[in-house]
């Protein structure tokens, strides 16, 4: 839980409209830093620590963010979004990014909101109204559960669950760990192997289906703990001859695998674009205590160390921000971003903990305490580089990338 600090850090973030955006994106991330900035940040405290008055400003601050426009900005306006777009909302990301409560005032709530833009995508009319509408209303919650215990995350394609078609039922069988909200989710989007033959492509042997938590069969095993900390979200499943109806699954036989990349293609971007915002967050309170504490004759600001930390964090998050709009210009526009994606998604986290490092080492026993946000943000940077892919199998894609197009006869063009 957050806390009011004897020192203050607490001066509000400062944004300007960017020359190179348009108006409407600008505003709409004026408007988001508003509320970020005014009626998050400040209220941290109260709002971790539960109870009446926290449920009270949660629910007046959303009313807030949805009187503004500014809910749900990865859904389009039918559903409740925004809609405006993939860049607008990295765009958001970065300020949500600022309180670790940002996002999920703004109606962006993972696993929640990947799952309703796969259903929006891949969703039939009877799959969009039973599961998503009533998670759109949050009056539902739900999971994702891909990685297995027992067969490289690396790999998803040797993944093991089965789902075998009897009938018109799925019947499935298999093993996840890892399946993020699965202690309280209604229901799964489950990736399961259902053509077991070895001939044709392995990416179409895949098949999302989504399985309610409360099937015969579905067994929770444990909650794992995820850094030290038991209790949390992310469960361990096995799947024992669990049967539900052959319409459960998403999209077409075998587009598994796609949906999958649908769904980490962008969402490794906004998490590049959340890890900039908490980068932003973490020197803002770093170059602010550098000011004020007093240590050994003089203020923080005043030793070469601490100027260095200053300098090198600002080179980070510079490179860090300008790799991630790169590619997010790249997407939007529909070009080959694959090296960019798996670019920043192995440079970001990496400057992110760097930048976190030097703020906890500056602050001493303040920066590992949850009297700040720190220690958060760097279990988060480190987990990040597990996530969405290990970082060592994105360095090879670049390469492969790159030495394909010597092997044909051309170079690298990094003006495009």
């Amino acid at each position: 839980m957050l806390r009011k600090l004897p020192i203050n850090l607490e001066e509000k973030m400062q944004i300007a409209p960017i020359p190179t955006l348009s108006e409407e994106i600008n505003d709409i991330r004026l408007r988001t830093a508003d509320i970020v900035g005014n009626k998050i940040i400040p209220n941290e405290g109260v709002i971790y620590e539960g109870g009446d008055k926290s449920a009270k400003l949660r629910k007046e601050i959303r009313k807030e963010v949805k009187k503004q426009g500014l809910w749900a900005p990865h859904l389009p306006e039918e559903y409740g979004g925004m809609g405006n777009g993939f860049l607008t909302h990295a765009y958001m990301n970065e300020i949500l990014a600022w309180s670790p409560l940002g996002n999920r005032l703004f109606g962006v709530i993972a696993p929640n909101s990947g799952n309703q833009t796969i259903l929006v995508k891949y969703g039939t009319e009877e799959q969009k109204k039973k599961w998503l509408i009533p998670l759109i209303n949050q009056e539902m919650e739900s999971g994702f559960s891909m990685t297995e215990p027992d067969v490289p995350g690396s790999d998803p394609r040797s993944l093991q669950t089965t789902a075998v078609k009897d009938g018109d039922e799925w019947v499935i069988n298999g093993h996840k760990i890892m399946t993020s909200n699965g202690r309280v989710a209604d229901f799964l989007v489950v990736m399961c192997r259902t053509e077991d033959d070895d001939s044709g492509n392995a990416n179409l042997k895949m098949t999302q289906i989504i399985v309610p938590t409360d099937s015969p069969g579905l067994e929770r095993i444990r909650s794992v703990p995820i850094w030290g900390h038991t209790g949390g979200d992310h469960m361990e499943i096995k799947y024992k001859d669990v049967r539900v109806p052959l319409e459960n699954a998403l999209g077409a036989r075998g587009s598994g695998h796609q949906a999958a990349q649908d769904r980490l293609g962008a969402g490794r971007v906004y998490h590049c674009m959340n890890t900039i915002g908490q980068m932003w967050r973490a020197f803002d309170i770093m170059v602010k205590y550098s000011t004020q504490r007093e240590v050994h004759g003089g203020k923080l600001e005043t030793k070469q160390f601490i100027q260095g930390f200053i300098a090198d964090s600002y080179i980070d998050i510079q490179a860090a921000r300008l790799m991630t709009i790169h590619c997010a210009e790249v997407m939007d526009k529909g070009g080959n971003s694959r090296v960019d994606i798996s670019a920043i998604k192995i440079f970001v986290p990496e400057a992110g903990s760097r930048v976190v490092d030097r703020a906890i080492q500056m602050h001493g026993w303040r920066g590992v305490s949850s009297d700040l946000p720190l220690a958060g943000m760097f279990q988060g940077f480190r987990t990040l580089r597990l996530a969405d892919g290990p970082d060592e199998v994105h360095r090879i894609l670049i390469a492969k990338q790159i030495l394909k197009r010597y092997h044909d006869g051309l170079s690298w063009d990094f003006g495009v």
